[in-house]
């Protein structure tokens, strides 16, 4: 998806992916991650989550990264956040209170705007690219990733034909391609359409969310 796609959805206020609260499979699933007290989490394509204060409640350094700045900015007046933007290369970031956030492009992160993080949680990231776009996020998330890190994914898996994403249809087969040489545990998988009555009206016939837990050790 192009940058403007995304920036456009923020504008118009079309953010039904957006959670109005903590995703429970991240409450649910995170001591399996064992991160270590105050270790810093890369969160991709971070939006306005929840999940990010959630983290931050539990000692840990969120580093976000959006290109909608509309999410950012929202995310920090929903939170009582005091933030002053800065320019960092092709970023603009704010710092502060528990968080880095990167108002940008992924693709243009690099290892040392990451630092020493050593944990990743993908709740909307990759599921949110078509295949070609797939392909080239996990090349740079293992790109820019220091060594032994751990990664909390969840996806969604559809037959893709019967809607056109984003969401996008990625496949456990897909997971352990784009992962390939990494251990991959898988924590949980169920049908979850009857939860999304809209996908089902939209005629799906079936939709997997499954939660994995990638290590590259």
């Amino acid at each position: 998806m192009e940058a403007d796609f995304w920036k456009q959805r923020w504008h118009l206020g079309e953010t039904g992916f957006h959670k109005s609260q903590v995703n429970p499979l991240l409450t649910h699933w995170w001591p399996f991650v064992r991160a270590s007290q105050g270790a810093p989490v890369l969160v991709p394509l971070c939006g306005k989550s929840l999940d990010m204060h959630w983290l931050v409640d539990r000692g840990h350094t969120v580093i976000g990264v959006e290109l909608a700045r509309k999410a950012l900015q929202e995310f920090a007046a929903e939170q009582a956040l005091a933030f002053e933007w800065t320019i960092t290369g092709p970023f603009e970031k704010v710092e502060g209170q528990g968080y880095r956030l990167y108002c940008g492009d992924f693709f243009a992160l690099t290892a040392s705007d990451v630092g020493s993080v050593q944990v990743v949680y993908d709740r909307a990231a990759l599921i949110a690219l078509p295949g070609r776009m797939r392909e080239e996020y996990a090349a740079h998330m293992r790109r820019i990733l220091p060594p032994r890190w751990t990664m909390l994914l969840v996806t969604l898996d559809y037959p893709q034909a019967q809607r056109a994403g984003p969401p996008f249809s990625v496949s456990d087969e897909e997971v352990r391609r784009l992962f390939a040489g990494c251990d991959i545990a898988l924590l949980d998988n169920r049908d979850v359409l009857d939860e999304h009555q809209m996908f089902r009206s939209q005629g799906m016939t079936e939709l997997h969310e499954r939660v994995y837990l990638i290590e590259q050790t």
